[in-house]
Order: structure tokens, then C-alpha cells, then sequence
């Protein structure tokens, strides 16, 4: 512990943004990050507590006083190589993990929390900045081949982790760039792609073959999940070519609004906008873009792709932007008797919001509304929560303007035909059956076959798709070799 008093003396200090009339005219990255002092500051604030609360908060489980009493001393070498040890890919968490960990924090009791996220974000940035993040291939191959299918962060962690165990792995992406929603489905104002390209780099250095472009199975006539595939491999193929497969693809059936008006144009889901955007942003031309420009726009969702429509929107240049939530708005504060160390109930205000919208909670879209085929408006109704169940308003009835909706409300499912494809069994949710048991997790009912991160748990954090890719990977090491070295 650095400084035994440094949470009685220091406050938190936040990252800064840079100002929104100069961010909302471009897609680059506009958090500030803390300086040497301020990182240091903040690390003087952590307890090093008996029971580190925020360890267990944080599903790859960080070592979260160890890095932060590094930092306060100055010992960045050494912060990162604890930092490494857990998190395959801390410049992904570092800026796109909404942090549990502080939430857990012993100080958040009854005060603001360690800024943990902001240091492990300093940490990886200096990294990266003085070259220690480094290949790490493995000493002995072992011969043994794994197909690992789907490019996101559980893939990539799930990868890199068996390429270093000594087996020959190929990463398989129906789209045409690495990265999974990673790449296509954060905007490049909350994460550059820059931070997928280097780790790319990094894993072919370490034996990962990586093969975008390339659809295992198939997907269902007229399916929206986006599929720029060139070509396709069937189950079976994979099963004759490797010793192990890991299912590792993303719960990308998004939810629908089946009401009235549904076909109208102008209605997209959100997985539709936001991946378009980023590939313009790669230098790709995308046809018929779907475009917020000069139109008045509907969010409908209240949760963290919903505002990542708002910020894509606001940089169109949108006449304006509104954000649907079904349930009441939640109070500033959260009731921290009740609800510490877990994750809070309260009112959370993105950037995006900040750089403008209106937000409207308890409300429901009755039907789309529109002329000569196009969307012009939304009819509502405001609704509330009786005895667990929804109720509508009497004579809350509304008409909203609305030239572009984009439904927001969240994934179902990972894509059926995909696990069928596989045989693989699914639980009631749709997601592959598979437990996290230390002994046969992640296994499916289909020999040889593996599944992790949200095609296993469900729509998830990206902090959760990484813990799942690891642990998978020992999964499959230890099916492959009879026992793994690889970390829990």
C-alpha cells in the first residue's frame, strides 16, 4: 500500500473529454486520459482493503491494488506486467468496460470509488507507448489444430491464449475485418480501431491464423445480422480439419418492435447504423448508407448501443435525437445499503447524451406511422409498472415526428442456424448449452466442441467475453493435452 492516508486526502479525478462542438465534427477518440501525477494520485487512493471487493467485481478478476500501488510509485513496467497476467486486452476494457470494479470498491461505501478504470487505461497506453506489450509465442508446438469461430474479444482472448499453449489456431470471421462488435458494432469515438489492428499483429506474430471473410455454417433467409462473408465452411469441415472448435460468435439476433408500420422505411435496427458508419470511418464506400443527416431520430432502447446510435446520429448532424427507455427513469443516486458491491440500479448519462438528447423513460411505441412508405412519426403511450407487470397511462397518447427509427432494445439470441448447424444443444434462451464447471466447462453436448461469451452466457459486457475466452481456453487446452497450464 503507497500511502497508507491517500483516500482521506485525494478525491477521485475523472478522465476529460475534449469539448463537444469539436468532437461531435469527427469519429476519432475524445477521452483525456490522466496524466503521470493523476494516475499516481489516484492509485494513492486505493485501501489495499483486507478484502479487495473490486478483485471479485471484475470478471477477469484484475489484480486491482497490486497495479494501483504500482502506479502510485511510479513502477509502470511492473503496473502493466500485473495488469497483463489477467486482461488479455485492458485497451479494450479501459475504455469501453462500464467498471464493475468500482462499483465493488470498499471507498464507493461512502464515497466516490477509485478511478480503476482510468488507471488500467494509463497503464496499457504507456504499454503500448514504450513497446512492452510484445509477442509472447510459445516454446513447444504441440501439433494439435482448434478452429475458433467468431473475432470477438472472447475469440481473440480464447485464441491468443491457446496460440501460446502451443496449438495451431485459426480464427474464423464471417465479416471482413477482425474484431467482432468490437469492430463493427462500437463506434470509433469510443474505440479507435487502431487497438484491434495491433493486437491482430501481436496474435499472428504469436501463430494465430486469422481468416475474415469467411461464414462457418450460414445464416437464415432474410436475416439482418450483417454477413460480408466471400465464402463459406460447413460444420463439418471443421470437424474433419481440426482437434477442437471453440464457438465463440456474438448474440447478434437483435430484438424487434413488431407493431403496427414495421415494414415502413426509415426503421433499422441498431446493428444495421452503427457497423455501416464504422466501415465508412475504415475508408470503405458503403451504398445506401442509412443516414441521420437533417432528420429528426427515434432511439428506442435506453441501454449502451442506444446511445452509441445517439453519438453517431449527433455526428450526422441530426435535426435531433430522442432515447427510449420502457422503464421509469431510475433515481441520480443508488441506494448503496442495499445494492454495494454489486451493480447499482441509478441514472447513468453517457458523453453521447451530453452532446445532445432528449430522453424519454416509461414509454412505449404503439405503432409506426408513415407516408408513401416512409416512417414520419411514432404514436406512444406512457406506461408504468403495477405488481410486476406494464400497464399503459389512460390518455397518455402521443404523436412524435420521427424521419429515422433505430431500435435499440437489445440481442435475443446468438443466430440459431449457426448451433444447429453444429448440432450444438441450446438452453431456453437460445444461447448454446454450457456450463462454466471447472471440470467439462464450456464443453457442449457435441464432442470436440467448445462455446464462450455472449454465443454461451448471452448478450454480455466485452469484460465478460474476455473472462470466458480464457477460461475456455483451458477449457480446450485441457481437453487437447489432458491437463493446462493456462490461468483460471
Amino acid at each position: 500500500m503507497g500511502k497508507i492516508t491517500g483516500f482521506m486526502e485525494y478525491e477521485r479525478v475523472e478522465e476529460g473529454y475534449r469539448p463537444i462542438p469539436e468532437r461531435v465534427k469527427h469519429y476519432k477518440e475524445f477521452v483525456i486520459g490522466l496524466n503521470d501525477e493523476q494516475a499516481k494520485v489516484q492509485g494513492a487512493r486505493c485501501m489495499d482493503c483486507g478484502t479487495p471487493f473490486c478483485n471479485s467485481g471484475c470478471p477477469v478478476n484484475n489484480i486491482i491494488p497490486d497495479f494501483n500501488d504500482l502506479v502510485y510509485r511510479a513502477d509502470w513496467r511492473n503496473a502493466f506486467t500485473v495488469l497483463d497476467s489477467t486482461n488479455n486486452f485492458p485497451e479494450f476494457t479501459g475504455r469501453i468496460c462500464p467498471a464493475p470494479c468500482e462499483e465493488a470498491c470498499v471507498l464507493n461505501v461512502n464515497d466516490d470509488p477509485v478511478g480503476i478504470k482510468s488507471i488500467e487505461h494509463a497503464i496499457i497506453d504507456r504499454a503500448w507507448e514504450h513497446g512492452w506489450v510484445a509477442p509472447q509465442p510459445a516454446k513447444i508446438r504441440t501439433g494439435k489444430k482448434v478452429a475458433v469461430v467468431g473475432s470477438g474479444p472472447a475469440g481473440m482472448a480464447g485464441a491468443q491464449q491457446l496460440a501460446r499453449a502451443g496449438h495451431d489456431v485459426t480464427l474464423f470471421e464471417k465479416n471482413d475485418r477482425i474484431g467482432g462488435l468490437l469492430r463493427y458494432g462500437i463506434p470509433d469515438f469510443k474505440m479507435e480501431k487502431i487497438h484491434i489492428d495491433r493486437r491482430v499483429d501481436q496474435m499472428k506474430a504469436e501463430g494465430v491464423t486469422f481468416r475474415p471473410g469467411v461464414m462457418v455454417g450460414k445464416l437464415p433467409e432474410g436475416s439482418k445480422v450483417i454477413n460480408w462473408a466471400k465464402e463459406t465452411i460447413s460444420p463439418q469441415e471443421l470437424d474433419k480439419q481440426f482437434d477442437a472448435v471453440l464457438l465463440t460468435g456474438g448474440a447478434e439476433q437483435s430484438r424487434d418492435l413488431p407493431v403496427a408500420g414495421r415494414d415502413l422505411d426509415g426503421i433499422h435496427f441498431a446493428m444495421e447504423f452503427l457497423p455501416q458508419q464504422n466501415k465508412v470511418n475504415a475508408g470503405d464506400k458503403v451504398k445506401g448508407q442509412i443516414s441521420a443527416s437533417g432528420k429528426h431520430v427515434i432511439v428506442i432502447g435506453g441501454g449502451d448501443t442506444g446511445s452509441d446510435c445517439v453519438g453517431t446520429s449527433n455526428r450526422h448532424g441530426a435535426l435531433s435525437v430522442t432515447q427510449f427507455e420502457l422503464l421509469p427513469q431510475p433515481p441520480e443516486e443508488e441506494n448503496k445499503p442495499l445494492t454495494w458491491p454489486y451493480w447499482p440500479y441509478k441514472l447513468r448519462t453517457s458523453s453521447s447524451h451530453e452532446e445532445g438528447c432528449d430522453r424519454e423513460f416509461a414509454i412505449a411505441t404503439k405503432e409506426f406511422v408513415g407516408e408513401k412508405g416512409k416512417v414520419t412519426g411514432l404514436k406512444t403511450v406512457r406506461v408504468e409498472w403495477k405488481d410486476g407487470k406494464m400497464v399503459e397511462v389512460p390518455g397518455s397518447e402521443e404523436h412524435l415526428k420521427a424521419d429515422l427509427v433505430l431500435l435499440a432494445m437489445g440481442f435475443v439470441s446468438p443466430v440459431a442456424t449457426v448451433l444447429d448447424g453444429f448440432g450444438v444443444e441450446k438452453d431456453a434462451r437460445g444461447n448454446a448449452k454450457a456450463t462454466t464447471d471447472f471440470a467439462g466447462g464450456y464443453s457442449t453436448n457435441v464432442p470436440k466442441v467448445f462455446a464462450a461469451g455472449d454465443m454461451r452466457r448471452g448478450q454480455s459486457l466485452v469484460v465478460w467475453a474476455i473472462r470466458e475466452g480464457r477460461q475456455a481456453a483451458r477449457a480446450v487446452d485441457e481437453f487437447l493435452m489432458g491437463f493446462s497450464d493456462l490461468p483460471r
